[in-house]
């Protein structure tokens, strides 16, 4: 995981509707930089519900929320329809974002060992820098605590 007060890796990638997009591209703003295993998952579907919920007091504290798993763009797309999620959605299918930010790691899961997304949010600043880092994210609390630490 990236340690807080480092500069948070810049990528560029794509969001459900195809359009790239760069974190450098939200310098001024907060940003909720999360990272999530699957669409369509619960874990994940009640995260990304949450930050759908709270997202108008999350924009009101001059901040934006940017998912990140590795599905693809239209898998993207029907998890955003599904949920109604007024956010962006990243599709990182090649690992770019998600190796830069250390989430891709050894997971067991009913005793198989296998390598996927760790959970994990970041709260990046106005300058790029990050202020807060949070693995093993408890999926349906993760929206309420982000949103206290604006």
């Amino acid at each position: 995981m990236l340690e807080v007060g480092m500069k948070a890796p810049d990528f560029s990638l794509l969001d459900q509707n195809g359009d790239s997009h760069k974190l450098s591209d939200y310098k001024g703003k907060k940003v909720i930089l999360y990272f999530y295993p699957k669409d369509n998952t619960p874990g994940c579907s009640k995260q990304a519900a949450g930050f759908g919920e709270l997202y108008p007091q999350i924009e009101e504290k001059n901040a934006v929320v940017i998912g990140i798993s590795k599905d693809s763009v239209a898998s993207h797309k029907k998890f955003e329809e599904k949920f109604n999620l007024p956010f962006t959605i990243l599709s990182d299918p090649d690992l770019e974002a998600i190796q830069a930010y250390d989430v891709w790691k050894e997971k067991k899961n009913y005793g198989k060992t296998y390598m996927g997304i760790v959970r994990t949010t970041y709260l990046i600043d106005e300058e790029g820098i990050i202020v807060n880092a949070s693995d093993k994210v408890k999926a349906a609390k993760n929206p309420e605590e982000m949103l206290e630490l604006l």
